[in-house]
């Protein structure tokens, strides 16, 4: 059982790869048995990766046609930042007594590396730094399921596939970043979760700048 959940893994960790390089791209449909061969592995990991990945939302498995490789428009966008605005500020005020001076001190170290990251144009180490980021908070909250919806909403929404980043959106982010730490030190955990909820996740105030970084 152990080594089916670790090829499954394994299959799944190869798609979301291929994805974000855009070798897998979206509006397409994936060729299983071209896989099965290149990774040398029966269509039944195969099999269990794809429904994961339909579950997390990257492909739609179609009936008699294949597994379609999802695409994302402005509506997908926005119903994905509406539910990471609740999700997060609720995992704000979840996690609020269990954030220290050592959590704090962490988001403020690593909100320092992704403005040089940024700057440096490291965009990949940008993605995994701003996800360690907001993992701090959510891990806090003590709430597994949690975890699992909002991984794969912001993987799809930021790497999937890997992008180049608007430098002036993000700086706006980091900004907010800035300002939620200072609300947590503070300890206004609902100034924090206002922001994360009103700002940081307000589709309707980053609209401009989700047009231009999804060029939609």
């Amino acid at each position: 059982m152990e080594k089916e959940k670790s090829l499954r893994e394994a299959v799944h960790a190869y798609f979301c790869e291929q994805m974000k390089l855009g070798r897998l791209a979206a509006g397409n449909y994936i060729n299983q048995s071209e896989i099965c061969q290149e990774l040398n592995i029966s269509k039944a990991p195969l099999r269990d990766a794809l429904i994961q990945l339909e579950t997390e939302g990257f492909v739609t498995i179609q009936p008699r046609k294949g597994v379609l490789i999802n695409s994302m428009n402005l509506q997908d966008v926005k119903e994905a930042y509406d539910l990471l605005a609740a999700l997060e500020s609720s995992a704000m005020l979840a996690a609020f007594d269990r954030i220290n001076t050592d959590h704090i001190e962490q988001m403020k170290r690593i909100n320092n590396k992704l403005l040089t990251t940024l700057e440096n144009g490291q965009f990949d180490q940008y993605y995994q730094l701003n996800t360690a980021f907001h993992q701090i908070f959510l891990e806090l909250a003590e709430n597994s399921l949690l975890l699992d919806i909002t991984s794969p909403i912001m993987q799809r929404l930021y790497n999937f596939p890997l992008r180049t980043y608007v430098v002036e959106w993000e700086k706006i982010n980091l900004a907010e970043h800035t300002r939620l730490i200072d609300s947590i030190q503070k300890g206004n955990f609902r100034a924090a979760a206002s922001i994360l909820q009103f700002e940081h996740w307000s589709f309707s105030l980053h609209k401009n700048h989700i047009r231009q970084f999804y060029q939609l």
